[in-house]
């Protein structure tokens, strides 16, 4: 940080010097906040920068078979002394870490830009600085994972189309894993599996100066299954826990499928939903007893207000149209909003009410807007 100001003990400054100094470090995006302070004494000028640390994020590299994780950010290090692995949301600093990715690529015959954007990992809520090359793309020729249950599962198999033959991205693997891997080994109560980062051995024709195609490897830890032991519940008033125990849909001793468990957590939500929660919340904790090889879950629930009916606003109907939709709708102003009833006439309640109607749309717009103060909840419908 010293450096990045372009101050230097034993030099001449004045007080625009150290206004520019403060100045880089507020560009570099790594600091919410620069101010400074200065004082003079027979020594000299002393100047202290208070600085605030701004949010800043995990980097990720989508589209660099090439290399690495270490190489890439051994690169960035090299360039960017204050890196740590992370990086701001904005600032000069992103430039320096692209123009060092890009120094790392054209020394290696790689010509090509390099983008940065906030993305969110799939299945988590963890956003982070993700880089990738803007330029050639190197074609996925295969996938070989790890473990013996991703490379013989017959549905995994028929969905790696989505991956061969496409631009190598650890993001698209990371999503085809969270959609396609992960189910198939939650299912097998393997819950504590763990997807590696996926690497590439280049293939192609071996005269070209640099490979077009690549092989990815992607590492799977399944670690161990698990029988089912149970849920214990808290923050529940609106729906004792008798009646939540209903909605699980295994048994205590059962092989503890991992997809049954989150459809348990699910039936909870639709079960609040029904009672006008629109915004409640759970949070399942599992206990892991390795020696047993049970698991066990105790789910906080954070139930929210309960919402009731305010008004159903209706777009892009004829008179006839409207009419038939508002006679249709189930849900009385100031009822209990019951998010399945709502969900229903989406889906099927709406084609009914059009029977025999000429009414052409090819799509529905839809909204719930909630008002936490009156506790009402209006539903947007808009034909397209």
């Amino acid at each position: 940080m010293v450096a990045a100001t372009g101050l230097h003990v034993g030099s001449t400054v004045s007080s625009e010097d150290l206004q520019a100094g403060a100045d880089v470090l507020a560009k570099l995006g790594t600091f919410a906040a620069v101010q400074y302070r200065f004082t003079n004494d027979p020594s000299g000028v002393k100047v202290i920068y208070q600085v605030t640390d701004a949010t800043t994020f995990p980097v990720t590299f989508d589209n660099f078979p090439w290399f690495s994780e270490a190489e890439l950010n051994a690169a960035i290090k090299a360039a960017v002394a204050v890196y740590d692995g992370t990086a701001p949301e904005n600032g000069t600093i992103l430039d320096a870490m692209s123009a060092a990715l890009v120094q790392l690529l054209a020394a290696h015959g790689v010509h090509a830009q390099v983008a940065h954007a906030l993305s969110v990992i799939p299945g988590s809520e963890q956003r982070v600085m993700d880089f990738r090359v803007n330029g050639p793309a190197l074609e996925v020729e295969g996938v070989q994972f790890t473990d013996s249950l991703a490379q013989n599962d017959p549905g995994i198999k028929q969905r790696l189309s989505d991956l061969i033959g496409k631009p190598f991205s650890r993001n698209s693997f990371a999503l085809f894993e969270f959609e396609q891997v992960r189910p198939v080994y939650l299912g097998h109560a393997f819950l504590r599996v763990k997807f590696g980062a996926p690497s590439a051995g280049f293939t192609g024709n071996p005269n070209k100066p640099l490979p077009d195609r690549v092989l990815v490897v992607a590492p799977i830890d399944p670690g161990p299954t698990y029988t089912f032991g149970g849920v214990t519940w808290a923050g529940n008033t609106a729906i004792p826990s008798d009646e939540l125990q209903k909605l699980v849909d295994l048994m205590p001793g059962q092989v503890a499928n991992g997809n049954r468990i989150e459809l348990t957590w699910e039936h909870v939500q639709d079960a609040y939903g029904k009672l006008g929660y629109l915004d409640v919340k759970l949070d399942p904790v599992p206990a892991y007893d390795d020696k047993s090889a049970r698991v066990s879950f105790a789910v906080s629930i954070t139930e929210g207000p309960q919402y009731h009916m305010g008004n159903l606003v209706l777009t892009g109907l004829s008179l006839e149209g409207e009419r038939r939709i508002r006679t249709a709708w189930k849900i009385p102003a100031g009822a209990v909003f019951d998010k399945s009833a709502y969900e229903d006439f989406i889906s099927s309640g709406i084609p009914r009410a059009f029977i025999g109607l000429p009414v052409h749309y090819d799509k529905i717009g839809r909204f719930l807007q909630q008002d936490p103060k009156t506790l009402k909840v209006d539903v947007l419908i808009d034909f397209q």
